[in-house]
């Protein structure tokens, strides 16, 4: 399963409530680049690639007429390989941003629903599979229905809450939350156990916060103080909806609470840090160090009996939190469960509420002015990893991926695994000790490419065309029991916590995997058809990428059996954390949107990604050489393809309340910095654009970052 600790490449999506842990290419007419970017050709190198399948970008697999060719590559290198597209290219009113990804995710849910399509025509038989991602999806698009039916779904669950009557009461519907779909201070996930990742553990950890992060509640500043205001008036205007009473005194009440709970969360970078956040303990431990809250209670509420162990993930946070559940007033947690259980049902409700939730969430904190077509917010239900997704990917792979791909995308990890050994043996800040755990940890990793090998059985969830509400509410009670029996259970390597059609990747450290769905494996990522240089630069740092995690700050903690123990020596371990440290500060003086800056210790895991993964994808790609250098194609180097590529990959624009939410909320840098970032620690990339020390890119030689 997908763990918090997963570390993804592009940022993901929870599989259980609170599981919150992991890149357009325009078609037209080639530029040629920009005088001093291109390094002298050898004089007998061809010009042409070799006749065979076209690529699906430009000529070679890189789409040229996205460069602005007045940008010198060393003062931006992002606006340099995608300057023209920046300037010339809307956003769409239904989206935050849109690149690279959002091309092929628009690819994945045309794909979805054209399935979709096709098992409505067949009319599968009832209990089917297909019968029920058909009549999923049907139940979503019967909007009159949902109209009808307004918050009336709802009125049992609310009146649950509203029955509460003493702290008794509380602390089991707080239990019951997670099933419930409502709200409580504490929540809880199943993942492999960092200390025996053969079995699963449950992790205890705090609320999330319905603002993207604390900064939001804590802050003073004139976005943040602007967000709070709008967060009160939506808060109030969703209680409306169940006519609760005071329903504005109730907002102020809901957002005083949230932010005392956001005054005693860790900052951002201390959360995904993985030693602060591994503290495991018998039960008996556990209810001893924190009184004051009927833990058996809550435990039993939520279907978990004889727990005899688990893990803590933010210790110093729990006695305060207890204290707010023991002191604030009974409705105050009431008029929370309330507002929670409406908004987050409000997907699957009237279109009135799915609205105001949208104007909220996506509109006041994302900049986003419309919603995304239904039919491409039903994909987006019944596809998903939460909903039915294996299933869907089933027929998606059968359709979209060939299976030559799969065999490349091995060859291109073996030789990214043979370039990551190099980097080992030839580094000379690790010693031999740390190096043989290293060698050890990088052979054991795992690669899982395009598809499970074991499909995940759904037959046991019930879907029918008749209630869209009772359709989530199945598939939920189906996750949460099937969570929940694991506790204890041995865990399954085979699982996948990604659909095949997502276009995204991941590292799981507790289980030494790097994982590609067939939905990334697409150009500008991989094409069969596209120069290697492309493909190195491409998919290939994205598998070095994923490689990378399992030896960034906090991945490197975990040994070849994905056990989180130090297998570091003293010395090694504070050479890398100075390397770490330059390149966290390197990062912290980007400022996307003025006064908001990148959080370099936030995103430090990231950005060692980044800056290893191309790293060791130009060592294979040279390596695949020979010795020998690349052709030039359309005056462009291998070394140049190379970087462009990169740089392709991470094409995206955005509007600025996204820049602003993501800073304070996604441990991925924006891709501005996923491209200047990194390329401005490469020698090769300064010898192949002339990079000179007036560029605004320009590092001196030992400043420049090489981990891996």
């Amino acid at each position: 399963m997908t763990s918090p600790t997963t570390t993804d490449l592009r940022g993901g999506l929870p599989r259980l409530l609170f599981l919150s842990l992991l890149l357009a290419a325009c078609g037209g007419e080639e530029t040629a680049p920009a005088a001093g970017a291109a390094a002298p050709a050898p004089e007998n190198a061809p010009a042409e690639i070799a006749a065979g399948p076209a690529p699906e970008l430009g000529a070679f697999g890189i789409d040229l007429s996205s460069q602005d060719s007045s940008v010198r590559p060393g003062d931006d290198f992002f606006r340099f390989a995608n300057g023209h597209w920046l300037d010339s290219f809307e956003l769409p009113a239904d989206r935050g941003d849109y690149g690279s990804f959002s091309v092929l995710a628009d690819r994945s849910d045309e794909r979805v629903r054209a399935i979709i399509e096709d098992l409505a025509d067949m009319e599968p038989p009832q209990g089917s599979i297909e019968q029920k991602i058909n009549d999923y999806f049907q139940s979503y698009m019967n909007t009159g229905k949902l109209n009808e039916l307004g918050i009336d779904p709802l009125l049992p669950s609310l009146a649950e809450v509203d029955s509460i009557a003493d702290r008794e009461r509380l602390i089991d519907a707080f239990g019951r939350s997670q099933l419930a779909n409502t709200a409580s201070p504490f929540v809880f996930f199943i993942g492999a156990d960092r200390g025996d990742p053969d079995r699963h553990q449950l992790v205890l950890t705090v609320m999330p916060l319905s603002l993207p992060d604390r900064d939001y509640y804590l802050v003073d500043t004139e976005e943040y103080r602007r967000v709070r205001e709008e967060f009160t008036a939506h808060v109030a205007r969703i209680l409306d909806f169940a006519d609760i009473p005071d329903s504005t005194a109730q907002a102020d009440a809901i957002l005083a609470l949230e932010t005392a709970v956001a005054e005693h969360l860790w900052p951002r970078a201390q959360r995904r840090n993985r030693d602060l956040t591994h503290n495991p303990m018998t039960w008996d431990e556990f209810v001893a160090a924190y009184p004051g809250f009927d833990w058996e209670a809550y435990f039993a509420a939520a279907g978990i009996g004889g727990l005899e162990d688990l893990n803590v993930n933010f210790p110093s946070t729990m006695a305060p939190v207890i204290a707010l559940v023991n002191e604030l007033p009974l409705e105050d947690w009431k008029g929370y469960m309330s507002y929670r259980l409406i908004a987050d049902s409000a997907g699957v409700l009237s279109e009135e509420i799915d609205r105001e939730a949208f104007y909220f969430y996506s509109t006041v904190l994302r900049g986003v002015p419309e919603q995304r077509e239904r039919w491409e917010r039903g994909v987006a239900r019944v596809g998903s990893r939460g909903g039915l997704g294996e299933a869907v990917g089933q027929v998606y792979v059968q359709r979209h991926f060939p299976e030559s791909a799969k065999l490349q995308m091995r060859d291109l990890i073996e030789n990214l695994r043979a370039a990551l050994r190099q980097s080992i043996e030839r580094n000379d800040w690790m010693g031999p000790l740390t190096k043989e755990e290293a060698y050890r940890k990088l052979e054991a990793f795992r690669p899982k490419i395009a598809y499970p090998d074991v499909w995940e059985d759904l037959s046991a969830i019930e879907i029918t065309r008749d209630s869209l509400f009772d359709n989530a509410r199945n598939v939920r009670e189906f996750r949460y029991r099937e969570e929940i029996e694991r506790i204890g259970q041995p865990t399954d390597r085979e699982e996948w916590g990604m659909t095949p059609q997502t276009v995204n990747a991941y590292y799981n450290p507790s289980f030494n995997e790097i994982v590609f769905p067939a939905g990334i494996l697409q150009p500008p990522f991989f094409d069969p058809a596209a120069d290697p240089a492309v493909n190195y630069g491409g998919i290939g740092a994205v598998i070095g990428h994923e490689m990378g995690h399992g030896f960034d700050d906090q991945g490197s903690k975990s040994d070849w059996a994905g056990v989180q123990r130090n297998w570091w020596t003293e010395e090694d371990r504070a050479n890398f954390e100075d390397q770490a440290t330059v390149l966290a500060d390197q990062y912290a003086e980007f400022e996307p949107v003025p006064g908001y800056f990148v959080d370099g210790r936030f995103t430090l895991g990231e950005n060692i990604g980044d800056v290893g993964g191309v790293s060791l994808a130009y060592r294979a790609y040279r390596m695949s050489l020979g010795g020998g250098e690349a052709p030039v194609i359309d005056g462009l180097t291998g070394d140049q393809r190379f970087f462009l590529a990169w740089a392709q990959v991470w094409q995206r624009k955005y509007r600025e309340d996204v820049l602003i939410q993501r800073l304070s909320s996604d441990p991925h840098s924006p891709s501005e910095f996923r491209v200047n970032g990194v390329v401005r620690n490469f020698d090769a990339w300064y010898e192949a654009f002339d990079v000179r020390p007036e560029d605004d890119l320009y590092l001196p030689p030992e400043d420049r970052v090489t981990i891996w």
